[in-house]
This record gives C-alpha cells, structure tokens and sequence, in this order.
C-alpha cells in the first residue's frame, strides 16, 4: 500500500542525509506507538513469494489487533517491490543492484519512523531488509546493536557463497566483509561491529561459516542449547550476550527458524529448528526490552500458505509479544530499596 503524505517526507529528508553522519536529535521514545514499515522484497532470497509478506500480514489483520491491544499505529507504506530473479550475469552476488535501491528506500522510511520514537516494525521480506532497519536506525544511534533469531548465520561472502544470494550474506556485509555496495551503505563500516552481534537459533552452517565462527567474537546460541535451556532463559542470556541493557538494539527474526512442522510457509523450511513455543517464550523475552529499538520480520512466503493459515499464526505471534511489550512498560517500576543509589539515564547519580 502506498503511504499517504510520506512520499514528500522521504524525499525532502533525503537532501538533509550525509551518510554515515549519525545525528545528535533528541528523540523521546514512544512505548504505545509503533511505525509500520512494509519491505516487500525476495530480490535477496532464493524464491520468490516473501515480496507478498507485508500485504498478507495487513489482510490477517495485524494493524487493527495491534490497535486493539492499545498501540498506536503509524503506517508508513510499502516500499517499492523487488522481486526475486536469477540473475546468472551476477553469480556471486544476485540482484545487488536491486537490493540496494530497496534499501535506499527502506532506509528512509525507517529514519522518520525512528526520530518519531515508536518502534520500528518492518514486515517482509527478504532477510537483506535489516541493513535498511540499522541504518535508518544509526541515523540517530551512534551505537546499535544487533540481536540475529535466524536459523542461518548467514555469514557467507561472495567468495564463499554456494548460491550467490544476499540472503545468506546478510550478517558478513553487516560485520564488514562482502560487497563494497552492501559493506559500505552506511558509509563507514562495520554497520555493527562482531562484538555487539549475538546469533541466536543457529542450526545450519555452512563450513566457511563455522570456520569463521570459531574465531569471531560473535556470541552464537545453537537450537538444541536454547530448546535444552527453554526459550525463556536462553533469550534472557542471549540480551546479556548482545549488551542490551546498555545499548539499544535491532532485532531480526527470519521465520524459518521455527520447525516446519510448526511454520511450514517458508523459502527454506526444516525440521530441526525451534518448536514454536520455544521461539514464542524467547520471542516475548527479546521484545519486552525496554532498549529494542526495532524488529523485521523476514521469510514468511503467501505462495506457501494457501489457506492463510500461517499468516494469522504470525499475526497472533507477533500481537501476543507485542502486547507483553506494553504491558512491561505499563508496570510499574519496582520502588529503590531505603538507601539505594538512583542512575539516572545519563549514567549520573541522583
């Protein structure tokens, strides 16, 4: 859908953009507001389908339980779609051109939304689509950190990719290494430095990727650990893992991380990935945070989902953590202990 009085916001904030300068605006965070961005894209992924994802998601009715639940929603539209394509002419890197026009527009997007102080929601999508959401993010925050619930790392480059698509690049052009096009969107790079990177539901790896893993800083948390430990605890590691409770934080949730015995409509589906209950408890852990800044959500494909059916799964996932969201910002803090020291925000000492 097109977003009505945006378009002249997108374009008259785009003369104001120096890349890489994050700037110093005070932004008052909006705990019952949220922006809503659509990402309709598989140009990265490796099927087409997941560019219907934000259509579908809307049709299942998510802005109005949103609304229901007590949020309120600024939608700020579609951006243009970018379809998936084979691309034989670019093998080591499909569709880049593509991909970086969609981030260019998404960037945007998420920049307003952003300096609103709602939190960012982007439906798609491809999984290429969280660049957009870091950088529209980094306008603003000098440091953001990223939270990765994928059942892929996704840290191969095009001189280790077996298929050529960006999907399964993502994290490496995020840490800096890839395609100057992707590695430099931002303009200096690393978008995220390894340290502040926590991969969270891993359970395919390719071997380049498990070689880089095993001497990266990169904290990374396997599927059988999180279903060992329960979906709670281990996301509750995982925030202490990626500094969240001193830094802000994207998150990015790719839906093949759940089994497809759960959520079969996916590009990649398979069988050994986190039940659903696990990635509901963990899913509320991560959003509950009062430092989550924004979340994309990626992968779900309509071509796979005849009936809908996963579709209003999704929504119902998606209302239910947000609703624990605010519900966590509606309680109450706990009042100091008699003689204990207050920090304010700025880290001094009240």
């Amino acid at each position: 859908m097109a977003a009505s009085g945006h378009g002249q916001a997108y374009a008259a904030d785009r003369k104001f953009r120096t890349r890489s300068q994050t700037l110093a605006v005070k932004i008052v965070r909006q705990p019952k507001k949220i922006a809503l961005i659509g990402a309709p894209s598989s140009a990265a992924a490796f099927s087409l389908g997941s560019e219907k994802a934000p259509a579908a998601l809307r049709a299942a009715g998510l802005v109005e339980k949103l609304q229901a639940a007590g949020y309120e929603i600024t939608d700020h539209g579609d951006c243009a779609p970018r379809l998936f394509a084979d691309d034989e002419e670019h093998r080591r890197a499909r569709n880049l051109t593509e991909i970086v026009a969609g981030l260019n527009d998404l960037k945007l997007r998420v920049e307003l939304a952003v300096k609103s102080g709602a939190l960012v929601l982007v439906l798609g999508g491809d999984c290429a689509q969280v660049i957009g959401l870091l950088t529209g993010a980094r306008r603003y925050y000098k440091h953001v950190n990223l939270l990765w619930f994928d059942r892929d790392a996704d840290l191969n480059t095009p001189a280790s990719t077996p298929s050529g698509r960006i999907d399964g690049m993502v994290v490496a052009h995020i840490i800096g290494k890839g395609a100057p096009e992707l590695v430099r969107f931002w303009g200096e790079a690393p978008l995220v430095r390894e340290p502040d990177v926590t991969l969270f539901g891993l359970e395919r790896l390719d071997p380049p990727e498990q070689e880089f893993l095993s001497r990266s800083p990169m904290r990374h948390n396997y599927a059988a650990d999180i279903q060992f430990k329960g979906g709670a605890k281990a996301a509750q590691e995982a925030l202490a893992q990626v500094h969240a409770d001193a830094h802000d934080f994207v998150l990015h949730l790719d839906t093949d991380v759940i089994a497809q015995e759960d959520f079969p409509a996916v590009n990649v589906p398979g069988s050994d990935g986190l039940r659903f209950e696990d990635v509901r408890s963990a899913l509320t852990e991560f959003v509950k945070h009062k430092n989550l800044l924004g979340l994309d959500v990626a992968q779900y494909n309509p071509d796979k989902d005849p009936d809908g059916s996963g579709a209003n799964k999704l929504v119902e996932l998606l209302v239910e953590v947000l609703t624990a969201r605010l519900q966590a910002f509606e309680t109450p803090a706990p009042e100091p202990a008699p003689g204990a020291t207050e920090v304010s925000s700025s880290g001094t000492t009240a």
